[in-house]
């Protein structure tokens, strides 16, 4: 079971815990009452979908014996107008920077990645359209 707890800290601001012990702050933008102190929930979503496929993707190059030097994910989302304003719509890019990578390889993590093994992902995409895509940048 994945636990959290999140406790008002007053005004806008909100102090969420992992169960596995690990903290952070959100809040507001001050045209809605915030201090602008950390980051909004729908930011979270972005980045927690990032993270995951992101380390699905780490992990499956460096188990091809890929070079990878660093890796940056891109994501964007569109928002409805109306509340409860949900995503519609989510774009993720994966910039893979590495030595020699081979683009076969690249292909195949991002595609294991964003159809069988990014939960987040899966959660995600039965409430908005996602539509991912990667470019390599190799380094010396």
């Amino acid at each position: 079971m994945i636990t959290a707890k999140v406790k008002w800290a007053g005004d806008m601001q909100f102090i969420g815990q992992s169960g596995t012990g690990h903290a952070m702050v959100m809040d507001a933008n001050p045209d809605f009452g915030g201090y602008d102190s950390g980051m909004r929930p729908m930011e979270l979503l972005l980045i927690g979908l990032g993270g995951c496929s992101g380390m699905d993707i780490v992990s499956i190059l460096k188990k091809k014996k890929q070079d990878i030097r660093g890796l940056e994910i891109k994501v964007n989302a569109q928002q409805a107008e109306k509340y409860p304003k949900r995503l519609t719509e989510i774009s993720i890019e994966f910039i893979v920077k590495g030595k020699s990578l081979s683009e076969e390889a690249v292909k195949r993590a991002v595609e294991l990645s964003m159809e069988k093994y990014c939960s987040v992902k899966a959660t995600l995409e039965h409430s908005a359209k996602i539509i991912h895509s990667y470019k390599i940048e190799n380094v010396d």
